[in-house]
C-alpha cells in the first residue's frame, strides 16, 4: 500500500473543498481524468514555495543514485520524521506535499486468486493524501520524486489491507504544507487530522486496473466479483 491510486476530477473540485481562492493557484481547470495512477509516472502535487502555492506535475517514487534497489513509493507515517530509514527526515521536515485523489485501489486474496477494491469517501469527497518528496517540487530531480505517507488500518478496513493513505482533513491541508508548520508539528497533523476508517467506503472493480494501460471510468465501477 499504496500502489494505485484515482485522479479524475478536476481542479476545481479539490481546490474548492480547500476553500482556494480562484486568485490563490494558477491551473488547468479540465479534469484530470487519469483512473489508474501508478508509480513511476508524473501526478499532480500540491505544494507550497515561496509563500504560493503550486500543482507540479511530479514522479512518484523515490529512488536516489545510491539506494540500488527499487523505487520507494511509501513512507510510514509512524518512522518517516525519526524512523531508520533516515533518508526520510529531511523529506518530512522540508518537502511536505498534498496528492488530491478520489480514491485508491487495494488487492485481496480471495482464494486462488487477488481482488481488486476501489477505495473511496462514503460522501464521494475528495481526498487530500499526505506526501514528502525532495523539494523544491519546480524542478525536475529526476527519480528523486515523492512518496505517499501512509498510517496503519487499525479498524474496518484491515480486511482490505494493514496499511492506507493518510488522509488528511480538508481543514488541516494549508497547516501541512506550511513552511512555518515545524516538524514535530507536522507529526501532530498526521495523527490528529487523519480521516477515520469509518469515513470510507469500498467495492471489489476490474481486474482491468492492474495493467497500467488501461484507463476509464469503468475501472472504479463495482462488479460482481465472481464475474472478474
Amino acid at each position: 500500500m499504496c500502489g494505485r491510486f484515482a485522479q479524475y476530477s478536476s481542479r476545481d473540485d479539490y481546490f474548492d473543498s480547500l476553500g482556494l481562492k480562484p486568485d490563490e493557484i494558477i491551473y488547468d481547470p479540465e479534469p484530470i481524468g487519469r483512473f489508474n495512477v501508478a508509480p513511476g509516472t508524473n501526478v499532480l502535487l500540491l505544494n507550497e514555495r515561496d509563500d504560493e502555492l503550486h500543482l507540479d506535475p511530479v514522479y512518484w517514487g523515490y529512488d536516489p543514485e545510491w539506494w540500488n534497489k527499487q523505487p520507494l513509493i511509501n513512507a510510514r507515517s509512524e518512522t518517516a520524521p525519526t524512523g531508520r530509514m533516515r533518508m526520510f527526515k529531511p523529506l518530512w521536515e522540508q518537502g511536505r506535499a498534498i496528492v488530491p485523489a478520489d480514491g485508491w485501489y487495494e488487492w485481496k486474496r480471495e482464494g486462488d486468486r487477488k481482488q481488486p477494491y476501489f477505495i473511496h469517501h462514503k460522501a464521494k469527497e475528495p481526498l487530500f493524501f499526505a506526501a514528502i518528496g525532495r523539494a523544491p517540487y519546480g524542478k525536475d530531480h529526476g527519480h528523486e520524486g515523492f512518496v505517499i505517507v501512509t498510517a496503519a488500518s487499525n479498524k474496518g478496513m484491515v480486511d482490505i489491507h494493514d496499511r492506507r493513505p493518510l488522509v488528511l482533513r480538508a481543514d488541516a491541508v494549508r497547516e501541512w504544507l506550511g513552511a512555518e508548520t515545524t516538524p514535530g508539528r507536522a507529526q501532530d497533523i498526521a495523527h490528529e487530522a487523519a480521516l477515520p476508517e469509518q469515513d470510507f467506503t469500498w467495492h471489489p472493480v476490474s481486474a482491468k486496473v492492474g495493467n497500467i494501460h488501461n484507463q476509464g471510468e469503468m475501472l472504479i465501477e463495482e462488479i460482481n466479483p465472481e464475474g472478474t
